[in-house]
Order: C-alpha cells, then sequence, then structure tokens
C-alpha cells in the first residue's frame, strides 16, 4: 500500500515537475515509513526526497496533496487489501503470547496504525493480547510515534507492570529505539527483512530472525532469593575447572559499603589487596558510574582495567584508552547548568557533573522533597532530547541516549582482555539496578554475583547473592586461592 501511494504520487509529481521519478523501494519503507503513525511516515519519506507539502487535515480528501491526504489515500488501499485478503499471523508469534499467558505473563499488542482492531480481527487473533493500544488511543492520549517510547509506556501501565519487568518485541528500528529509550528490561529485534544490525545498533538486546528461536524462561528470582555464593562455592569451582575467570566488578556497594556522601566510600586495605593479589592471576577490572579519575583513584590498584561512567570512559594500563559518546559532551555540559540552577534551592539534593553523565543524588534529601527532584531531572531529560534518564540506588542520572551501559561495557572489555572466548568465564559482582545489564550479558556463559542491601527484592538476572562488601572480598579471596592452587 505504501509503495502503490508513494509511486503513484512521485510519476505524476515528475510529469508536471523536472524531477526524475524514483521509486520507493523497500529500505525507504524501513528508514522512514516502518513502526510511525501513518502522516508521520509519509512526511519523512517526502523530507528524504527533498519534497515538502502542507499538513493538511486528518479529513483531507485522498485526492487532495497534502500529508493528511496522501496517508488517507494509502490508508484506503490498506483497507480494501485487508478486507479483501485478509491478513496471516505468524503462527511462532501467536504460541509466544500463548505459552507466556498461560505462564500468568501479561501481554499487550502496541501499532501506530489506527486500523489495528481490524487488522486483529482479519487475523483471527482479536483476542489474545491483554491489552491493546494503538493510533486511536494514542491520538486520545497525546501520545507522540517512535522513536518516542510513549506507546509502550503507556502499555505496561495498563498492564500494571514498570518497563524494568517488561520486554518489548520489534521489527521496526524505531520501535526497538523506543523500547531502548522506555528502559525496559529486554527489547527484542525481529528481522523480517534483513536490517539485523541496524536493530541491534539502534538497541536491541538480541536480534532473532523468527520468535521461534526465543525460549521462555520461568525463572524469576528476586536478590532475596539467591543462594548464597560462599554456600555454593564448590558449584562456582566446578564451573571454573579448566577454564579461567574473568572478573568484573562495581565498586560503591561492592567492594566498599553504600554511604551516605560518595566520597566517604574508602576502600579497605584489605580489599585493595584482595584485588591486586587476584589480578596477578586473571583478567580484573572495575566498572563503575564513578568518573573514571575517581574510580581508579578510589581504587588505588595499577596495571587492571578501569571502566567510569558505567563503562562510557575505559582505560588500561599505559595509555589505552576507550571513549564511548564523547559526541554528547556538550549536552551534557547544558544539562548540567539546568540541574544545577533548579535544584540549588533544594535542601540535600546533589549535582554530581561526571565526565559521560551527570548524577543527581538525593539520599540526605528529605522524603517530601524527591518529588520535585525528580520532576527536575524529568524537565530537564526532556529539554535535552539525546541525553536518557536512568537511575540507581538514591540517585537519579542522564546519561548519553545510545546503546551503551555496564554490560556492553563489559563484553567490549572481555573481547579486549578475554579474546579466548569458551576458555574465559566472566564473573560480574555489582549491587545496583545499573549492574543488571553486566548480569545480562554474563547470564549465558558466566556468572552473575549481586550484593545485596537490607530488604533488597527486585527481580535480579544474578545466579548468587553475597551479603556485603566484606564477603564479596572473601569471594575475591577465594578465587585467588583457586587459582593458586593450580599452579602450586
Amino acid at each position: 500500500s505504501w509503495k502503490r501511494l508513494f509511486d503513484e504520487y512521485l510519476r505524476e509529481r515528475s510529469g508536471r515537475t523536472s524531477e526524475t521519478f524514483r521509486p520507493f523501494g523497500e529500505n525507504d519503507y524501513l528508514q522512514h515509513v516502518d513502526g510511525k503513525p501513518r502522516y508521520d511516515g509519509v512526511r519523512d519519506f517526502l523530507a528524504s526526497r527533498g519534497i515538502t507539502l502542507p499538513d493538511g487535515e486528518p479529513t483531507d480528501p485522498p485526492g487532495r496533496e497534502t500529508v493528511c491526504g496522501l496517508g488517507n489515500r494509502k490508508d484506503g488501499y490498506f483497507l480494501a487489501r485487508l478486507r479483501e485478503g485478509g491478513a496471516d499471523p505468524y503462527p511462532s508469534t501467536v504460541e509466544l503470547v500463548r505459552r507466556l499467558s498461560a505462564l500468568g505473563v501479561g501481554t499487550a499488542v502496541i501499532s501506530s496504525s489506527r486500523n489495528m482492531t481490524e487488522v486483529l480481527a482479519a487475523a483471527g487473533v482479536a483476542d489474545l493480547f491483554d491489552v491493546r493500544v494503538d493510533g486511536i488511543v494514542s491520538d486520545d492520549l497525546g501520545l507522540t510515534g517512535k522513536p518516542d517510547p510513549a506507546i509502550f509506556l503507556e502499555a505496561a501501565r495498563r498492564l500494571g507492570v514498570d518497563p524494568s519487568e517488561a520486554a518489548v518485541v520489534e521489527d521496526a528500528v524505531s520501535g526497538v529505539e523506543a523500547g531502548r529509550r522506555g528502559r525496559f528490561a529486554l527489547v527484542v529485534g525481529v528481522d523480517r527483512a534483513g536490517h539485523a544490525a541496524e536493530l541491534s545498533e539502534a538497541g536491541a538486546d538480541v536480534v532473532v530472525a523468527d520468535l521461534a528461536d526465543l525460549d521462555v524462561e520461568t525463572r524469576r528470582e528476586t536478590v532475596l532469593d539467591l543462594p548464597s555464593a560462599l554456600a555454593r562455592w564448590d558449584e562456582i569451582a566446578e564451573r571454573l575447572k579448566e577454564r579461567t575467570p574473568a572478573v568484573f566488578l562495581d565498586y560503591d556497594g561492592t567492594l566498599t559499603p553504600i554511604v551516605e556522601r560518595p566520597e566517604d566510600a574508602v576502600l579497605s586495605p584489605e580489599t585493595r589487596d584482595a584485588v591486586r593479589n587476584l589480578a596477578e592471576r586473571c583478567t580484573v577490572a572495575v566498572v563503575s558510574g564513578r568518573d573514571l579519575a575517581d574510580v581508579r583513584t578510589m581504587v588505588g590498584v595499577d596495571g587492571i582495567w578501569y571502566a567510569g561512567s558505567h563503562g562510557f570512559d575505559i582505560a588500561g594500563p599505559g595509555e589505552r584508552r576507550h571513549q564511548h559518546g564523547t559526541e554528547f559532551l556538550p549536552d551534557l555540559d547544558a544539562a548540567d547548568k539546568d540541574l544545577v540552577d533548579l535544584l540549588a534551592p533544594v535542601p540535600g539534593a546533589r549535582v554530581e557533573r561526571k565526565t559521560f553523565a551527570i548524577a543527581v543524588h538525593f539520599r540526605q534529601a528529605s522524603e517530601d522533597r524527591i518529588p520535585e527532584i525528580e520532576a527536575a531531572v524529568e524537565r530537564v531529560a526532556a529539554a535535552h532530547g539525546r541525553l536518557r534518564r536512568t537511575g540507581g540506588k538514591k540517585v537519579f542520572e542522564l546519561r548519553p541516549d545510545i546503546p551503551w551501559d555496564k554490560g556492553k561495557a563489559l563484553m567490549f572489555l572481555l573481547g579486549v582482555l578475554a579474546p579466548d572466548g569458551p576458555a574465559v568465564v566472566p564473573i560480574y559482582v555489582g549491587d545496583d539496578e545499573t549492574d543488571e545489564d553486566a548480569f545480562r550479558a554474563v547470564d549465558d556463559t558466566g556468572i552473575g554475583v549481586v550484593v545485596r542491601g537490607e530488604g533488597d527484592d527486585r527481580p535480579t538476572r544474578a545466579r548468587y547473592a553475597l551479603d556485603d562488601a566484606a564477603e564479596a572480598r572473601d569471594l575475591l579471596d577465594g578465587l585467588r586461592r583457586l587459582l593458586e592452587g593450580r599452579t602450586a
């Protein structure tokens, strides 16, 4: 329907202008139309050809040369085709949704199209989903189209779940980007058109050719449910049999206890020795939300790798350095100034500028001021669209809006430091929700260990738990002794 619309229009237009007719192709659809509201697709494709038309009105007839007129013409073609030939569902998708429903997992279907209800009925799956959010709902609520995550967030709200406990499944690049921007726990890209690389680059955690390639995992432990890594040491040692660990460590809450002021999180001499001694026997890296220079100074161990600002700034022994997202530094500068101005009157709110992030600490703020602090962060995030909001324990953060996090930094480091693949077992030890990206990265091939806080019952991808920084040190000492025993 899109091709028929644009080929007709472009051919007619070339007949009355000097423009050369170039037909509408698959790449045009994927880059400018796929996943977007109808009128946005018309507008964006025409802009790619240097054509600007007046928007017109949604009531414009299909023959009117406006964005709405052309969009309505396409809609007519689509509905005629749908009513004539119906729609065939993907059996694997239907099966997946039914399996999820049987497990008690809520499901939602979303579309920027106003025709979604008719499409579902034509495919015989009108009652398959618990929640439906389509173009009509979006218009009624004033939701912005993809790549804005608004439509996904509304679906999650109607399901009664937080995005951090939900997954997005999308075949459009704009939809994958929306899932990432919405901070959903998992974004699955479905490659129906040979654009797997684009889906991955847009932020998909995994890309599959068909949903039959996905398994439904029923494990859903919380941090409190997990067994102790020290009590299950025999399991860990067996996992490392004839293989070498590569150990990645968070700093605050992992190597040191959580404290009121970040500058008071001082590493104990015993833990510093444990890190240094283990680093003599295997790869060790510290991956922290702190600024690179700060975490390197706080740890004070030479010869290991450090990843600051959640992995955006990585440095190793000598002059080895990797920075990700330098083009966003001016955005961070501007947002930092805005946050300082907005939060200066709020007692207990502290803005910390890092090289590749801005942290707004509210641990020392009174409970009744936290909504005000959060609203200020949201306001600044909205004003600086190239940044995205994240969070942690008693902190809000703004980071560059690109698919990069502790998990991706870990995989980058693993490729550089431990290229032997299956011979190396990555172990990640962390305590915060920002560490979940790293736990997810090592879920299949490595070991995730979470250091839990009091009453910490959030879902986690870690396999084992520790109670405090002292137990984290015990784990490092255990790994050192294991490796020493191999060379004794």
